[in-house]
């Protein structure tokens, strides 16, 4: 089992998720979250001061998946986030040793 966490820009979550939908992924957890990277904020005006947006705002999405369709979810996440300018996101995958559904106690496979 592998967790997926994409950082996407907040227009592009209602495709990633409809795009997520038509392979299969129907369970996610979504966060608000702020950051920067490459992009590294920039100015705006406020009342004739200008300030410093360090942390732009954007979408956390995680999943997880089995092994096999890791390829697949990143692929669809990429296709449908892309927009081609800075600040497009980033994609993590990592490794889940164990998931437990609280309300039955199934565990692994059978709780995702």
């Amino acid at each position: 089992m592998k967790k997926i966490e994409a950082i996407i820009k907040p227009f592009k979550l209602e495709d990633v998720k409809d795009a997520l939908a038509e392979i299969g992924i129907t369970g996610m957890t979504v966060s608000e979250v702020k950051g920067y990277g490459s992009q590294k904020g920039h100015s705006e005006l406020y009342r004739g001061a200008e300030y410093v947006v360090d942390f732009l705002p954007k979408i956390k999405m995680e999943m997880i998946v089995s092994g096999d369709m890791v390829d697949k979810v990143t692929a669809t996440i990429v296709e449908a986030a892309r927009t081609g300018k800075i600040g497009d996101g980033k994609i993590f995958v990592s490794d889940i040793e164990k998931i437990i559904r609280i309300r039955t106690g199934e565990e692994d496979n059978e709780a995702i």
